[in-house]
């Protein structure tokens, strides 16, 4: 049995003064049992808790550490930054250099705006958004997930598109009540409801590559025809890459379907570690945001050099290793080394990678692509094979709804060790479902 003394007495400790002993839920144990580990530090591909058990680390921080944990040309990057000043209020030019850089790789991309979330930049967007249309009506897909600024903390219902209802406590009625939920990967949903308030209709959000729900991965005719049918009405199309961005390719999923939205917000990778987010698109829509237009959106720590710092540095190490071609590589290693595992697995599970995003989907049948097809019964199958991967020293996302991420810095060696904790967790799982 693993020693986690000390992570349990942190929690014990975080209970007191933090809500829930964790500042964002999905870090939480609750949906797989038990408390959450502390972490105390990372190298590459591996992070140690604070009871100085180490883990192979497929979580990456939820994303961000695409060359994994403390990679010293970002880890010097953020040194000489700092030593600078940690924050300046102002301008700085590691600004312009990170912007240069993610217009550089984005199709249809002149301006970006940075911000320190990935909430703050589809929160913005959309904002944007309403002040070009000057509409009301958002829409987004069940499933889909876009931070946790109000009108996008909506639940869908059934039928042809729901009013948004309120998911979250707090948030008003009459804020969801302009946001439309449609299911993924349905094309007559989508035209019904545009033949039906397609004037209205100031944007549609979503994630070209949802990943918050499973990994859903949406046909290109889907995304085609929503391109379609947001031109043909005037409304704008935002694909939020706050994860695909910089993670299936330089140019995000809008690179790797060939279709263009109108704005598209980033996060995670783009900040190298560090809080950052950002929203753009054409200079004419960007050009509508304060102090040019009148949409205003400010923060004080946007463009923070040390973020900035980190960030580029991050970008500038993929563009030259050719990394995205390293990532699947290593992807489909580990698709090969799962596949005759779960195929005589003694659970129903089954698995879909694009690159470096990985999902085990506990059910029976082809993967999902729409949130309603997903098992509600996946929770309950995953956490024993949570548990048994943490047991062998596999550190995963403690919820059978989240992707697993790739880094540089994994090796073959380290899934040759995951394949078989996998195995002996499926084994373990299973036993414990029949006794």
């Amino acid at each position: 049995m693993i020693n986690h003394a000390k992570s349990r007495a942190l929690y014990e400790r975080a209970c007191r003064s933090i809500p829930g002993g964790v500042n964002s839920p999905v870090r939480a144990f609750g949906a797989v049992g038990g408390e959450p580990l502390f972490i105390a530090r990372g190298q590459g591909a591996t992070i140690w808790d604070e009871d100085d058990n180490s883990y192979v680390d497929f979580v990456g921080s939820w994303g961000p550490l695409i060359l994994g944990h403390a990679h010293p040309e970002v880890v010097e990057a953020v040194r000489e930054a700092s030593a600078g000043g940690l924050t300046f209020g102002a301008p700085c030019k590691r600004e312009i250099a990170l912007a240069e850089a993610v217009i550089g790789a984005y199709p249809g991309l002149e301006q970006v705006r940075f911000v320190s979330s990935g909430t703050e930049a589809t929160m913005s967007a959309i904002r944007l958004a309403r002040g070009v249309t000057g509409r009301d009506l958002i829409v987004k897909f069940a499933g889909c997930y876009h931070g946790h600024a109000d009108h996008l903390l909506v639940s869908a219902g059934s039928g042809l598109a729901t009013l948004g209802n309120p998911s979250s406590a707090g948030v008003p009625k009459a804020f969801a009540e302009l946001t439309r939920v449609l299911p993924l990967d349905d094309e007559a949903s989508l035209a019904a409801l545009f033949a039906a308030e397609g004037t209205r209709i100031a944007a549609v959000i979503i994630e070209p590559i949802p990943a918050n729900h499973g990994l859903l991965i949406q046909r290109k005719e889907f995304l085609a025809a929503l391109r379609a049918h947001t031109k043909a009405a005037g409304a704008l199309l935002i694909f939020d890459e706050v994860i695909s961005g910089f993670r299936v390719g330089a140019g995000g999923a809008a690179a790797l379907y060939g279709i263009t939205p109108d704005l598209a917000t980033f996060g995670k990778i783009i900040g190298g570690g560090l809080p950052v987010g950002a929203f753009g698109g054409a200079r004419s829509i960007m050009a509508n945001i304060a102090p040019q237009g009148t949409v205003y959106q400010a923060g004080t720590l946007s463009g923070n050099p040390v973020a900035m710092a980190a960030g580029a540095a991050t970008l500038a190490v993929l563009s030259r290793e050719s990394a995205w071609a390293r990532l699947e590589d290593l992807g489909a290693l580990l698709e090969r080394k799962m596949a005759p595992i779960l195929a005589n697995a003694p659970l129903p599970v089954g698995q879909i990678r694009l690159g470096s995003l990985l999902w085990f989907f506990f059910q029976k049948g082809p993967a999902p692509r729409s949130a309603a097809a997903v098992d509600s019964a996946c929770g309950t199958r995953f956490a024993p094979v949570f548990r048994g991967l943490l047991d062998r020293g596999m550190y995963v996302a403690p919820s059978a709804y989240e992707v697993f991420f790739l880094s540089l810095a994994h090796t073959p060696q380290h899934i040759e060790s995951f394949t078989e904790a996998f195995r002996a967790a499926l084994d373990d799982a299973a036993t414990g479902e029949k006794s």
